[in-house]
């Protein structure tokens, strides 16, 4: 039947074997779809084509569809639900887990477009993934146009991946300063903290660890040199240390 599917037309016509693999894959085929939807959203929250307000609205329904996203993920990664601290400290393992609880930390917060960004690439990576397996399902060579962005998306998946991680790691000082600002609350900052605590210690995306410790020996290398400031390299190496005495440790 797989072969059938991939290889030659189902009785429907060209797009049956499609059909046929979206209807037997409900659960995968739903986050599908709620994340294009999310990457939808999030288009017209950076791009306000619609007007200022209607983007702060796309704002909200973007990480709306995200928390779903990841709310249908956690539950295909653990579909038993207990109510444990054992199950809960085996959620909080989940990278799904993570980007629920991200949602939940900006979806009623002031439109901050950085924090937008790992919503939307996340979920044109998955949403690119899933749509080769539909295309795979139609036919090997069909929409080649199409198949030639999403290898293209594909090939430069680590450099998105380091992008996003970049923004998880300055969206820290960022909700700091919308606290100072008047435009974030008082437990945004320590719920992020939280957030970016689980994402360091991730053991499915490591890009976090790698920028922090990439970000570190650029700026030692920097400060380093002679033409540094005293003050400037007290500063920094103070900072260095104090961010390294918060960093969780990785089993």
């Amino acid at each position: 039947m797989a072969d059938s599917t991939q290889n030659g037309p189902m009785p429907g016509g060209a797009g049956g074997g499609a059909v046929q693999f979206l209807m037997a894959n409900k659960l995968d085929t739903a986050m599908w779809i709620s994340r294009l939807f999310t990457v939808y959203c999030s288009a017209l929250f950076v791009l306000p084509l619609l007007g200022l307000h209607e983007a702060a609205s796309f704002y909200q329904r973007a990480l709306l569809a995200n928390a779903l996203t990841s709310a249908f993920r956690l539950h295909q990664r653990l579909p038993h639900f207990q109510l444990s601290r054992a199950f809960l400290a085996q959620a909080l393992l989940e990278d799904s887990c993570h980007y629920l609880l991200y949602s939940l930390i900006f979806v009623n917060s002031y439109p901050v477009t950085m924090s937008i960004f790992p919503v939307l690439l996340f979920s044109l990576l998955h949403a690119a993934t899933y749509t080769k397996k539909v295309l795979d399902a139609r036919s090997s060579n069909s929409l080649p146009f199409l198949r030639n962005l999403l290898e293209k998306l594909n090939a430069n998946q680590q450099n998105i991946l380091k992008f996003i991680a970049c923004n998880e790691i300055f969206l820290m000082p960022a909700t700091v300063f919308m606290l100072f600002s008047g435009q974030g609350s008082l437990l945004q900052p320590f719920i992020y903290y939280r957030f970016l605590t689980l994402r360091y210690s991730s053991r499915r995306n490591p890009y976090c660890r790698t920028l922090f410790t990439e970000l570190r020996i650029v700026v030692e290398h920097l400060i380093m040199k002679p033409s540094c400031p005293v003050f400037v390299r007290r500063l920094c190496l103070s900072s260095i240390s104090f961010i390294s005495r918060l960093a969780p440790t990785v089993a």
